[in-house]
């Protein structure tokens, strides 16, 4: 990666539907100047905080604080060190606040940081939250969950399509802070190439929303109107958790800096239907060579067939690209050579109608919502975004569709989140004092958006 690649981010916090208070927190530290790139890179944090309330707050704002601060000063270490050495460091001052005082006991956080530099694309991961690449419409889970469903998937305990109904997804394996010492997962140094993007995220976001969904929103939009969206659906769909996204997108390369090309072999691993057809050949080789010495007279003609079967799979095996190690202590800092590693989970992000027309649904549904209980939105705006959306679906436009179909949602948001503070002002049934004489009237002028509890995409660092 170069110094000259503009990189476009943003960055949304949202407290949810259904919490009180928000505990994740996340940070964006960019290098200011050429130098400070080559020695420390960009780097990218999102931490989803555990333990209750202020406890949970209090774990992921050291997380976000500690790790660019440490990762900073150690200068004199590799920069794939100093990440590990610095999520490190943030666990033991989470595990020591946590001693201090008995009702932070235990307190943790969740983290995942995302270190662009010029050694290319490396992540630093504990937890459950989540880091994406999107590239050539497909995005590939770059982190593994520490998590019980996953630990029981991996142990084949239970098959995948089943373990979201069968076990809690909120069970954490490992976090930041519970415990002095802390296994940190490094992955990278991986190639980053023009157009590629990357989602940092907290759970409050997958559970809702799915990886192919994440692909298609963050692909087609800007980041701020990716966050904004990808917060909003989470909301439309319940809610549940706090909602954390950082989207980031790598510009074009400079002209005169000589930039690797993508390699046309996709890195997701597997090998496609050619490995497929050879090893099916060498397969039956194998079989028939077997029996010809086995139960035939032709034992030279069956030796020769075995021999040659063997000795081609082991040359076809020997041929393969090999997966690297994921940490690589020698790492040359001004190199451009990375190293390429396999997702975790792959899926298809290419846009699709049938997602258009979901989010269509879902924004038509507001709409009578909207008017139904009068909230207070600019509904010459929404009809605008609404028909320049139909019209775009119309022409098979489905990129432009999706993006007037997020203008048109943002707005509706506005009122969602109006007609919540509303109900909430509503006086108990059980409060004495109580009177529901005079409820209050609608106000006639729209809400600011956004609302205290949201997050600006813009903003680097959640305050």
């Amino acid at each position: 990666m170069f110094w000259e690649q503009k990189i476009l981010y943003a960055v949304l916090s949202d407290v949810g539907f259904r919490r009180q208070n928000n505990q994740d927190s996340c940070s964006v530290v960019l290098a200011p100047d050429r130098e400070n790139w080559q020695a420390r890179g960009h780097l990218f944090v999102v931490a989803d905080g555990m333990g209750g309330h202020a406890v949970g707050e209090l774990a992921s704002k050291m997380a976000v604080d500690v790790i660019p601060h440490t990762f900073d000063k150690l200068r004199e270490q590799h920069p794939v060190a100093a990440l590990k050495t610095a999520i490190e460091t943030a666990n033991a001052d989470i595990n020591e606040r946590g001693t201090l005082n008995r009702d932070f006991l235990r307190m943790g956080t969740t983290c995942t940081t995302l270190l662009l530099s010029p050694l290319g694309a490396v992540i630093g991961h504990v937890g459950d939250s989540r880091a994406y690449r999107i590239r050539r419409r497909q995005i590939d889970q770059l982190t593994r969950d520490h998590s019980l469903v996953w630990e029981l998937i991996e142990q084949r305990k239970v098959h995948p399509r089943d373990a979201d109904r069968l076990y809690p997804r909120n069970v954490i394996t490992r976090s930041l802070g519970p415990e002095p010492q802390v296994k940190v997962d490094i992955e990278g140094p991986a190639p980053v190439y023009a157009g590629d993007i990357f989602v940092l995220c907290s759970d409050g976001l997958t559970t809702l929303v799915n990886d192919a969904e994440i692909g298609m929103i963050a692909a087609e939009l800007p980041p701020a109107d990716a966050c904004r969206l990808l917060v909003n659906l989470a909301n439309l769909r319940g809610g549940s958790d706090n909602i954390t996204v950082i989207v980031v997108r790598a510009g074009e390369v400079p002209s005169n800096a000589s930039a690797p090309e993508i390699p046309v072999r996709d890195d997701s691993g597997g090998g496609g239907w050619g490995t497929f057809v050879v090893w099916c050949t060498l397969a039956v080789l194998f079989l028939v060579g077997t029996g010809l010495l086995a139960l035939t007279e032709h034992k030279l003609v069956g030796s020769i067939i075995l021999g040659g079967t063997v000795l081609g799979g082991l040359i076809w095996w020997w041929k393969q690209p090999k997966r690297e190690a994921l940490y690589v202590e020698d790492y040359e800092t001004g190199g451009q050579s990375t190293i390429i590693w396999r997702p975790y989970r792959t899926a298809l992000a290419k846009l699709t109608p049938d997602f258009v027309h979901l989010l269509a649904k879902m924004e038509v549904e507001l709409h009578h919502a909207a008017v139904d209980e009068r909230w207070p939105i600019d509904l010459a705006q929404r009809d605008d975004a609404f028909r320049k959306t139909q019209q775009a679906m119309t022409e098979k436009q489905y990129g432009r569709a999706l993006k007037e179909c997020a203008r048109a949602i943002d707005l509706m948001m506005a009122g969602v989140l109006w007609e919540r503070k509303q109900t909430q002002k509503k006086p108990k049934p059980t409060d004495p004092n109580a009177s529901t004489a005079n409820p209050p009237a609608k106000p006639t002028s729209p809400p600011t958006p956004p609302p205290a509890n949201r997050e600006s995409p813009e903003s680097a660092s959640k305050s």
